[in-house]
């Protein structure tokens, strides 16, 4: 089936959260032909069970397996019509019609490839959700860093951050939160799709990064708002600890590499950082059921 837009969303036991960006889906309709794809990654609460009960409009794709987030992005794509692709985190949700203004953005400039509106946390503040591309500092700059949350004034952590300017106006970006963000069918083919060795973490900057390399611009569009509710599909357990820093070392691979030495210092210190997370995981763990018990 040929349409204007196939949403395309991902869940992983997303049942409580998922309402909303469905809702709004169904809600703000807008004038462009849509269809909302949902790819639920082997969620153990009952989402698919439930969207195919409660929102019947929805086509569901059942992965037997959790393979990741850029693997059933792929599923997803390859199951839908649209001429543009818009991705949504199942704790995503709008006030209004979003689909027509951000494809007919892209549709009126050939040179985009990949769109993002502006990211509101659930209080209507904004979200930070451009970034520049990461770099050797990054790892002590990014949002959740020690030092961004000691010094957030910081000039690097700003910098990488897009911190210093409104987020008011329209603005060519390195790359854009996986939230939400819509990229068209021409991209995504010339890419070959999202690199599925990304389970999780990271795979939206390699698909920026890509799509700069092909040639094409990544735009952060304020105009359109999108509330995201930040965390709700985060966790700590220990395999995305792990597969964050996997994503880490697999976007580095790919895009930094350099010389044999500072690819052994940066593996090291990548393997280093995820022991310590891991670590400090643990020890909060004990500590917390100590003040349970």
């Amino acid at each position: 089936m040929s349409v204007d837009v196939s949403a395309v969303i991902v869940t992983y036991n997303s049942r409580s959260v998922i309402g909303l960006c469905l809702d709004a889906l169904q809600r703000y309709q807008g004038e462009v032909s849509r269809e909302v794809i949902v790819v639920d990654n082997a969620s153990s609460d009952g989402t698919a069970d439930m969207i195919a009960r409660d929102y019947p409009w929805v086509k569901v794709l059942r992965r037997a397996t959790n393979g990741g987030l850029s693997a059933a992005i792929n599923d997803g794509v390859a199951a839908s019509g649209g001429a543009y692709i818009m991705q949504l985190n199942p704790d995503a949700y709008f006030e209004s019609d979003v689909t027509t203004p951000l494809s007919r953005y892209l549709r009126e400039h050939s040179d985009v490839g990949v769109v993002a509106p502006k990211l509101l946390n659930d209080d209507g503040t904004l979200q930070l959700s451009c970034r520049a591309f990461p770099g050797y500092s990054t790892a002590l700059f990014n949002r959740y860093s020690l030092l961004t949350k000691l010094l957030p004034g910081n000039r690097y952590s700003r910098g990488y951050l897009m911190a210093d300017f409104d987020h008011a106006a329209e603005r060519d970006v390195d790359w854009v939160s996986g939230a939400a963000l819509m990229f068209s069918r021409a991209l995504y083919d010339r890419l070959g799709g999202w690199d599925a060795g990304y389970f999780m973490f990271n795979e939206d900057v390699d698909f920026c990064r890509r799509a700069h390399d092909a040639g094409y611009r990544v735009v952060y569009e304020p105009a359109v708002s999108v509330y995201h509710s930040i965390g709700v599909s985060q966790s700590t357990s220990s395999r995305l600890v792990v597969e964050r820093h996997r994503s880490m070392w697999r976007y580095y691979r790919k895009h930094l590499r350099s010389n044999a030495a500072r690819d052994a210092v940066t593996a090291i210190g990548i393997v280093a950082r995820c022991a310590s997370v891991l670590a400090a995981n643990a020890v909060g763990r004990v500590v917390g059921r100590r003040r349970g018990a």
